[in-house]
């Protein structure tokens, strides 16, 4: 298939664009490598990928790249809402304004499989989230991706993945993540200050992402038109809970809770993967395994040169 991947040399697409160039299929990455990463060097020797150094808010190249693609995933973002609370006019065009032009654009034909996030549940309560469940997203970032989801769902051959909160290691690493950053505090600091930390959480790791992408993909007249949550549902867990498991595998850590600071998003929910689950789709990544993994990397990476922030 001829695949469209905006924004494939970030933290899912340098994971992602591998994994379909191992399937064969052909791959266009759009990105306009605003962090200067150099996360898909590896496969540049492949005659299968096309990179294209541009922005999705310009039209003239959005109609180029968009003719002949089969299917297209959407990941150029400005992600989190830290973010696009810093830069809101930016976060409106990328998240919003390219995904009018892109499906003014587009075949019907052509699928469309759309990362979203969990954060648009807002504030849960103590029952599990799932795809039926209201959505009231408190911060921009999560207002703005509602927006884009439900824009892509109207239009049909379309299907929208709402993620947990991401996690791991990745070519294009990203540190501002939760659980990249506790971990890497653990290591390099030896503590961490907690605020909110009853607040809960679902959590994915980043390959999982990735496989849930493809599930998708390979499954596609069984999964379109629909959404779907992508988490592990061993790992709905509270921040406080969160420090434990990593000091399990790092016990000179010491945390503590604190009585100011808060979540933008304002995250506290359990959320439910069964959905997903029942097409096949299991992830196969736990928060432990990911834990371990990210110690390992922090023996690589040294300064905190990797986040969205």
């Amino acid at each position: 298939m001829k695949i469209l991947c905006t924004g494939g040399a970030g933290y899912i697409g340098s994971i992602l664009v591998p994994s379909l160039l191992q399937e064969g299929h052909l791959v266009t990455v759009l990105d306009n490598f605003e962090y200067n990463q150099s996360s898909l060097l590896d496969y540049v020797y492949s005659s299968n990928l096309e990179v294209i150094r541009g922005s999705v808010n310009d039209h003239n190249l959005m109609s180029k790249v968009l003719k002949d693609k089969e299917v297209v995933i959407p990941m150029a973002c400005l992600t989190g809402a830290p973010l696009c609370d810093k830069d809101p006019l930016t976060a409106i065009d990328v998240i919003v304004h390219a995904i009018d032009d892109m499906l003014d654009i587009l075949p019907i034909d052509t699928k469309i499989i759309y990362p979203t996030t969990n954060s648009g549940y807002g504030v849960g309560g103590s029952e599990y989230c799932t795809e039926e469940s209201k959505l009231a997203p408190i911060s921009l970032y999560g207002q703005l991706k509602c927006e884009a989801e439900e824009k892509i769902l109207s239009r049909g051959n379309s299907c929208s993945l709402r993620l947990a909160t991401a996690f791991g290691a990745s070519p294009r690493m990203r540190l501002d993540l939760l659980v990249n950053d506790f971990v890497y505090r653990a290591v390099n600091d030896k503590f961490i200050v907690v605020f909110e930390g009853h607040f809960r959480r679902n959590y994915v790791h980043v390959r999982d992402i990735a496989s849930a992408m493809l599930h998708v993909l390979h499954n596609w007249d069984t999964m379109k038109n629909d959404v779907y949550n992508v988490g592990n549902s061993t790992s709905n867990c509270t921040k406080i809970e969160l420090c434990e498991k990593i000091k399990n595998y790092l016990p000179n850590l010491y945390y503590m809770g604190a009585a100011v600071g808060e979540d933008p998003d304002k995250r506290d929910y359990i959320v439910s993967n069964e959905k997903l689950e029942k097409t096949g789709w299991k992830a196969g990544f736990s928060l432990e395994e990911g834990i371990q993994e990210l110690i390992k990397a922090y023996k690589i990476i040294r300064r905190n040169q990797y986040a969205n922030v």
